[in-house]
C-alpha cells in the first residue's frame, strides 16, 4: 500500500473486507466493511493535507486554497477524492474507494438463475447494456463482471474518468481522463476519449460512467455500430436511468426535441440492468428492463 498514506488509512485499505475509507473534519476516520460503516479512529491535524501533498507530488497538481478539490488514483488503483477548506467547512475530508481486491461474477449479484441467465444472455447476444444504480450500489463491479463474460475474441476499449474496472478479460484497452494542470491546461475529458476510442477498432466500447456531453457521442456511436457495448449511469431505477440519459442528451444538444431523443435512446440502448445495495450490504440486481419488450424479470 502507498507509503504516502497515514498508517491508519493504510492498514484499513489493506483489509480486503474494506471498500471505502472516509476522513471527516480533518481527522475522524470511518471505514465501510461488509456494508457497515464504522468509526475507526483519528488522524493528527494536518495529516490529510500532508498526505495529498505526497500523493500529488509527481503529478504537477495541487490541493490548496486556490484548488481545494482533487481526484486522484494511487498506484494500486485505489481512488481518492480530497476537499479542503474553505470548501470543506469543518476541515479537510477525503474518500478512498478501494478497488481490485476481489473480482465478481454475475452470480454474485443474484440468486435467481433466470436473472443470471438473462443477464449473461444480454452479453452473448451483443445487447447494448446500461447498468444503473445509486452511488455504491455495485455498478462498477457488475460492469466488470459483464466484461469478463464477453467473448475472448472481442477487443474491448474501456473509458473511465478514473480507472476502476477490475476485469480479467485478456483483450482490454484502457483509456483514462486527464484533469487540467494547476494552470488549467491539458484536460482530456470522457467525450474526447470516446471520440478517440472509435478510431481504435473496438468490438465493444465500455464507458465507466455517463454523466455529461459524452452521452451524445456514445448514443451516436451505438446507433452506428459497436453492438454489445456497456456503460453505467447514476439513477434510482431502470426507468429513471433512461430519463436521466435523455436529460443528458437534451442538455448537451438543446436543439433536440423529446421525441427525437427518445427515438435515439430506443435505437441505441437495448437493456437497462439496475443494481442496488441491500440493507445487509449485498449488491444485487433488482431489475432487468428491456427497451424492446415489456419483460422485467
Amino acid at each position: 500500500m502507498n507509503s504516502a498514506l497515514p498508517s491508519l488509512i493504510r492498514d484499513l485499505l489493506d483489509d480486503h473486507h474494506v471498500t471505502d475509507v472516509l476522513v471527516n473534519d480533518g481527522t475522524a476516520v470511518w471505514a465501510e466493511r461488509r456494508g457497515r460503516l464504522d468509526f475507526c479512529g483519528h488522524l493528527q491535524p494536518g495529516d490529510v493535507e500532508a498526505m495529498f501533498e505526497r500523493i500529488l507530488a509527481s503529478s504537477g497538481r495541487r490541493l490548496d486554497r486556490l484548488h481545494p478539490m482533487v481526484d486522484a488514483r494511487l498506484a494500486d488503483g485505489t481512488r481518492v477524492c480530497g476537499v479542503i477548506p474553505p470548501i470543506a467547512v469543518d476541515g479537510a475530508c477525503a474518500a478512498f474507494r478501494s478497488l481490485g481486491k476481489r473480482t465478481f461474477a454475475v452470480d454474485d449479484f443474484t440468486d435467481d438463475p433466470d436473472v443470471r441467465d438473462t443477464v449473461r444472455g444480454l452479453v452473448s447476444a451483443r445487447h447494448n447494456v446500461l447498468v444503473s444504480g445509486a452511488t455504491g450500489a455495485g455498478k462498477t463491479s457488475l460492469l466488470a463482471a459483464l466484461i469478463d463474460d464477453v467473448s475472448l475474441d472481442d477487443r474491448i476499449v474501456v473509458l473511465e474518468d478514473t480507472t476502476e474496472l477490475a476485469t480479467l478479460h485478456p483483450h482490454v484497452v484502457r483509456l483514462e481522463c486527464r484533469p487540467a494542470t494547476a494552470e488549467g491546461r491539458g484536460a482530456i475529458d470522457l467525450d474526447a476519449l470516446l471520440r478517440t476510442s472509435l478510431r481504435l477498432r473496438p468490438d465493444r466500447i465500455v464507458v465507466g460512467e455517463i454523466r455529461g456531453i459524452e452521452a451524445v457521442t456514445l448514443v451516436n456511436a451505438l446507433n452506428t455500430g459497436h453492438r454489445g457495448s456497456l456503460a453505467t449511469i447514476h439513477a434510482n431505477s431502470a426507468t429513471d436511468a433512461i430519463a436521466r440519459l435523455g436529460l443528458l442528451l437534451r442538455r448537451s444538444t438543446p436543439g433536440l426535441d423529446r421525441t427525437t431523443v427518445d427515438e435515439m435512446i430506443h435505437a441505441a440502448v437495448h437493456t437497462v440492468v439496475h443494481v442496488e445495495r441491500l440493507g445487509n450490504g449485498r449488491r444485487t440486481i433488482t431489475c432487468v428492463h428491456s427497451l424492446h419488450s415489456s419483460r422485467v424479470p
